[in-house]
């Protein structure tokens, strides 16, 4: 399906896709030998929802060679089926799709509770579509045509902000910053911080959203109850005290950053 804001512009829409790269099936076994078929084995599971086969496989071929396992869905509802597995590491989905768009599967997702982090694609780079994206729970936005190395690279900044070790239940870590939910013990490069109980939440609330970005609405529903009465400004409160113990410079914070118009994020 055209983009209409593209024009004829789709087919150079990842524009350092070398389209020599694009091998069909048959001679993929000649390429992907034994050897890179184990590293794909193990690799970051990426979902792309793309209705452009061109830049559906453009994608698909540069993403593989970089060691990730991809699948492709075609339409909204293929995508958002796979999406609800659990199988994928990330969720690289574009907005104008047949069937059902991006927004609303996003939307579905997060109302479900998924947590999969997300990268939006578009040829439509208005700021309001880029805010409502993030308001809906994306980690990213990026708009069409763009650059293979900035995919990537943007691909790999998401997954690394989404790199909370799990070994167990109780602790996350994302970065320096580990958070011990049994013992509800926070530290910062291996020293203690010392947390009121309200700052220990709101952190959480805030690390477990993984990099996406959470409304001063979400983070007091998901803190205080969907039934609570304050005032959301209270929230910029406790950011400015987390900022105080958790960043370097809280004037220039590097992990706990404001959106504008639209609420905060942790990054690792």
């Amino acid at each position: 399906m055209k983009h209409p804001t593209q024009g004829d512009g789709d087919e150079a829409a990842v524009t350092s896709v070398n389209p020599s790269r694009r091998i069909a099936g048959s001679e993929r076994g000649n390429v992907f030998n034994d050897t890179t078929a184990r590293r794909l084995a193990s690799a970051r599971r990426l979902l792309v929802v793309e209705d452009d086969d061109s830049i559906a496989m453009g994608l698909e071929m540069n993403l593989q060679a970089e060691g990730y396992q991809v699948t492709v869905a075609k339409d909204g509802e293929q995508g958002l089926s796979l999406a609800r597995s659990n199988d994928f590491d990330l969720l690289i989905l574009d907005l104008m799709l047949p069937r059902l768009n991006g927004f609303e599967l996003l939307r579905i997702l997060r109302a479900e509770g998924h947590v999969l982090p997300v990268i939006l694609l578009s040829a439509r780079g208005a700021e309001m579509d880029k805010v409502m994206g993030l308001e809906l729970g994306a980690e990213d936005y990026i708009t069409k045509p763009f650059g293979l190395a900035e995919m990537l690279a943007r691909v790999k900044a998401v997954l690394r902000r989404d790199a909370i070790a799990r070994p167990d239940g109780s602790m996350l870590r994302s970065g320096e910053v580990e958070i011990n939910r049994d013992t509800r013990e926070v530290r910062r490069g291996g020293t203690l911080v010392e947390l009121t109980a309200t700052e220990f939440d709101v952190l959480l609330c805030l690390v477990e959203s993984s990099g996406r970005v959470l409304s001063r609405e979400q983070i007091q529903a998901r803190v205080w109850g969907p039934a609570h009465h304050g005032t959301t400004r209270t929230i910029d409160n406790f950011i400015l005290q987390l900022r105080s113990k958790l960043e370097e410079n809280p004037a220039a914070p590097r992990h706990i950053i404001t959106v504008r118009g639209v609420g905060y994020r942790f990054i690792a």
